[in-house]
């Protein structure tokens, strides 16, 4: 493996946190 998997969990965490502040950003103006 590349990551080691607590790396990985916590990329994949911030990812999402990013996506779905993108949407509601992009909902709310």
């Amino acid at each position: 493996m590349i990551f080691d998997y607590p790396v990985a969990a916590i990329l994949a965490a911030l990812l999402c946190i990013y996506l779905v502040h993108a949407l509601v950003r992009a909902e709310k103006y």
